[in-house]
């Protein structure tokens, strides 16, 4: 299953934990020091999280969640039970053979994920990490594909992988001999890789064929998020269809006697679990969706404070009279040669008492200019967004194509009008 995150857009802007996808996730984290300047402090490591980091394959963090660990046990279990009946014989070893049983099939979900991150690379789209968790596997893509047609095969080289699988597993079954320890691990994993590429096939997001539902609607209307509502609508209406006939397909399958029984329970919380579970991936599809239509409103010009300049030994009360003469809401420190040095952090101004401004520099208050904080007016929408996450600051000196000072762009400002722009109504229909 594929994850467009997209955390860097729906997260929060803020000193030191700028945006999540389309990005790479929540940045910050433990970062040492007790000052508040951001010049002071030493650079917070991302937290790439996720669970127990298994290695890197193709560069690629893939980490096993906690939830795993209890899946397996679950799997061990059953799969335990059913070799009791085929293989009697095996006596306490059968949940060893049930124990590889799980591990070889995480293993084949890790095949199918690393299809998607291979094509998502192959296409220039930075992966940041997978994950395998309670119900399978995710691969968080952090953009979304250019065209439909790259979304097709981004999201069908998973499925198409898993009935690779299912195939290699059913020739190596024609290899051994039936009722073996060998045959009856091979006939399970094909069966349930075969599983793994059927549902994901189901044409709703936010499986595969929901993925590749919404890029078929895409290229037919020319328009992805007409391909997302569909889509995501469907994965809705899969999600209530999972919740009601997976029970009743099993019982159908097992006969009248298990009514009201321990299995019955199982069966119904297991549907309760995929359903929500879709039904939140359609949500949260459709909500990325509008995220993206609306990125476009966050322009660095339409956003930039007006700033006036100020010479580092400035006392702060001064600073501030020349900006409310000038109507301006920012301060930038120059040097003697008026070239920009440094920005004054509005929180550190609002932190020093009124009765002390007269007596404290504004270059107490500053922080330097790194080349990452110099943004272009031009600037909008995700590439905004990309640029204020690769350096984390509170402000950021807005300049234009010439070089010349246009103003300062506040982070605060930039959450708020992302909040803004997401809190409009949505467009009937959608």
């Amino acid at each position: 299953m594929i994850e467009t995150a997209h955390r860097r857009c729906e997260g929060r802007i803020r000193r030191g934990d700028t945006v999540e996808n389309s990005g790479q996730g929540r940045s910050g984290g433990g970062g040492a020091g007790t000052q508040d300047e951001p010049g002071n402090r030493r650079p917070k490591r991302p937290r790439e999280g996720g669970g127990i980091l298994m290695g890197r394959p193709f560069g690629v963090p893939v980490y096993v969640a906690p939830s795993w660990f209890l899946v397996a046990a679950l799997i061990t279990w059953v799969f335990g039970g059913q070799l009791d009946r085929v293989l009697p014989e095996l006596g306490g070893i059968r949940y060893l053979v049930s124990l590889f049983f799980a591990v070889a099939f995480y293993a084949s979900v890790l095949v199918h994920e690393l299809a998607h991150t291979v094509a998502a690379l192959r296409f220039k789209l930075p992966v940041r990490r997978i994950q395998l968790q309670f119900f399978g596997g995710v691969s968080e893509i952090e953009k979304e594909s250019e065209t439909p047609g790259r979304e097709f095969v981004l999201a069908f080289v998973g499925p198409l992988l898993s009935l690779v699988l299912a195939g290699l597993f059913y020739l190596g079954m024609q290899a051994v001999e039936p009722g073996t320890v060998p045959g009856v691990l091979l006939a399970g994993l094909m069966i349930s890789n075969l599983l793994v590429a059927i549902f994901n096939l189901l044409p709703g997001l936010p499986l595969d064929g929901g993925r590749m539902l919404r890029a078929v609607v895409w290229k037919i209307s020319g328009n992805p998020m007409t391909g997302t509502v569909a889509a995501a609508w469907i994965g809705r209406a899969l999600a209530v269809a999972v919740l009601v006939g997976l029970p009743l397909l099993s019982r159908a399958a097992g006969g009248s006697e298990d009514l009201g029984g321990v299995d019955s329970l199982t069966d119904a919380l297991l549907a309760a679990i995929l359903a929500a579970i879709i039904w939140t991936g359609a949500g949260n599809s459709l909500r990325m969706a509008r995220l993206r239509e609306r990125l476009p409103d966050l322009r660095a010009r339409t956003l930039t404070r007006r700033a006036v300049p100020v010479e580092p030994a400035t006392p702060l009360s001064e600073a501030l009279r020349r900006a409310a003469e000038a109507g301006a809401r920012a301060l930038v420190v120059v040097d003697p040669h008026g070239t920009p040095t440094a920005l004054v952090r509005e929180a550190a101004i609002i932190g020093v008492p009124e009765h002390r401004r007269p007596w404290v520099a504004v270059s107490a208050l500053a922080q330097d200019l790194k080349d990452g904080m110099r943004v272009s007016a031009e600037l909008g929408g995700e590439e905004l967004l990309d640029t204020l996450r690769a350096t984390p600051a509170t402000e950021y000196l807005v300049v234009e194509e010439t070089g010349e000072v246009y103003g300062v762009l506040s982070t605060t400002d930039v959450e708020r009008a992302f909040v803004a722009a997401m809190a409009r109504p949505q467009p009937q229909g959608r």
